[in-house]
């Protein structure tokens, strides 16, 4: 495919999802509290969006993921959070 045919293909899709995206934001940044390691999770995600170059979803995947490669000795929870909650 070209890209003017990509474009045509998924460039309102994409624009849906990014308007869905903003509309997150204002309602997180309208609420009282602080940001927790999602929301930083989410903000590295989003700024990996604004690098120039291939690989953006895989950058923006690891921006969400455990970066460690040794396994725990047992699960702490019994729902997935979505970010990883340590430290990079």
């Amino acid at each position: 495919m070209t890209r003017h045919e990509i474009l045509d293909l998924d460039f309102i899709e994409a624009r849906h999802k990014l308007i869905d995206v903003a509309a997150f934001l204002d309602r997180v940044a309208r609420t009282p509290g602080d940001d927790d390691f999602r929301m930083e999770a989410f903000r590295s995600a989003i700024a990996e969006l604004s690098k120039p170059g291939i690989n953006t979803a895989e950058r923006v995947l690891l921006a969400f993921s455990d970066p460690t490669t040794d396994p725990i000795p047992a699960a702490t929870t019994q729902g997935a959070t979505g970010a990883w909650p340590g430290t990079k």
